[in-house]
Parts: C-alpha cells; sequence; structure tokens
C-alpha cells in the first residue's frame, strides 16, 4: 500500500477454510449460522445492560443449537446422572 504497509492474500482471496483445507460440512455451518443469529438476538434484546467488551456465546444459546440439531436429526439428548454429573464437573485438566 502507499503508506508502505503490506497485505497479503491467502487462498487467492477465498474464504481460507475452503481454500487452504477442507472447510466445514453444512451439517457444522448451519450451527454456527444458528449460533450467531441468536447471540445477534441476544444483543439486540441485552444490550442496555451489557460493557462493551467480548462476550462468550451464553450457554443457553449453545445448548438451544445444540438440542434443534439432534432433534433435526431424530436424536434425543440422554440426562446425565447426578453422579454422572459429579464426575464430569470433577476434572480439572485433560480427559
Amino acid at each position: 500500500m502507499k503508506d508502505g504497509r503490506k497485505i497479503n492474500l491467502l487462498g487467492e482471496g477465498r474464504l481460507i477454510n475452503l481454500a487452504a483445507a477442507e472447510g466445514h460440512p453444512p451439517s457444522v455451518m448451519d450451527m454456527s449460522f444458528a449460533d450467531q443469529a441468536l447471540s445477534c438476538e441476544y444483543l439486540v434484546k441485552n444490550y442496555k445492560s451489557m460493557e462493551k467488551k467480548v462476550y462468550v456465546v451464553p450457554e443457553e444459546l449453545d445448548k438451544r443449537v445444540a438440542k434443534l440439531k439432534l432433534e433435526s436429526m431424530g436424536v434425543s439428548i440422554d440426562v446425565l446422572t447426578p453422579e454422572q454429573e459429579e464426575y464430569l464437573a470433577s476434572w480439572n485438566e485433560g480427559t
């Protein structure tokens, strides 16, 4: 550029995740777009009480998208037993 900055063009200007890698299948993209849309709705409804900072997508939105996706595939979510929840919550690191 005239001011000395440079632009590095990757993947001939195409979507880099598709041009330089395998990209994401539609079954993943639809969930991403649903999360983005619900996050936008959340912002519109709650922006007055929010600070100007980066927020994590609220867990209830992620769970809603996951539940709807599984339902569309004919899959239901199991409910964890208290023992399973305790076990999962006990891990601080690793798997």
